[in-house]
């Protein structure tokens, strides 16, 4: 399996994680989120979990309201939230 844009896969050999890693920025903010192989049953099934959740962050901040260019804090709280309930 290949990367995506915003979506890393960790595959070495010399460490105990595999899975991918969703990682997005948006005004100077980054989120970042692993999803084990081992926790999602897969590569294949932890890619598509990561994918969705990637889909519903990025819906989440795009249409996000800003403060002074930045994201405002309540948005940052949703999309901590979204992350960790991933």
């Amino acid at each position: 399996m290949k990367s995506k844009k915003n979506l890393t896969r960790f595959t070495y050999e010399t460490t105990a994680f595999q899975g991918w890693r969703l990682c997005l920025s948006r005004t100077g903010t980054t989120f970042t989120k692993y999803f084990s192989d081992k926790k999602y049953g897969g590569g294949r099934k932890a890619l598509k979990e990561a994918e969705t959740t990637l889909k519903s962050l990025a819906d989440l901040l795009d249409n996000s309201r800003r403060v002074n260019g930045k994201l405002s804090q309540t948005t940052i709280k949703k999309a901590r939230k979204l992350l960790k309930d991933a």
